[in-house]
């Protein structure tokens, strides 16, 4: 997948509004990828510091990995080192600037306004 393609996938995510305090898978590979951008990290680490299922880590490290954001390291059998890929690091600063870009702790009030629900625009158009 394409940076362009990969950045596209960000600001969809991006732009859904997620319910609750839930966060949106593109939240979950951030964090992933800003605790990588510090340094290596094993499995179990990333689950806790990120706060994450098992299944979820499970799931979100052999996606990151196909895609080519990180890389891993077999120590043993047993132990697995992860370490993020320029690529990765190229797509979490895409990620932070459409963040910071849409000043992402506004958007839910601004896609909630009364014009935009019964719209779904500013302007009043129909999407």
């Amino acid at each position: 997948m394409g940076l362009l393609l990969a950045v596209e996938k960000v600001v969809m995510t991006i732009i859904t509004v997620q319910l609750g305090n839930r966060r949106s898978a593109i939240e979950i590979i951030a964090d992933i990828l800003r605790l990588l951008r510090l340094g290596e990290a094993g499995k179990t680490e990333i689950m806790y510091t990120v706060k994450m299922s098992y299944s979820q880590r499970q799931k979100y490290l052999r996606n990151l990995l196909e895609l080519g954001l990180l890389d891993e390291d077999r120590q043993d059998t047993r132990s697995v080192i992860y370490r993020i890929t320029r690529k990765g690091l190229n797509l979490l600063t895409a990620i932070e600037n459409m963040q910071e870009m849409l000043r992402l702790e506004e958007l839910p009030v601004i896609l909630h306004s009364p014009k935009i629900a019964k719209t779904g625009t500013r302007s009043g158009r129909t999407i």
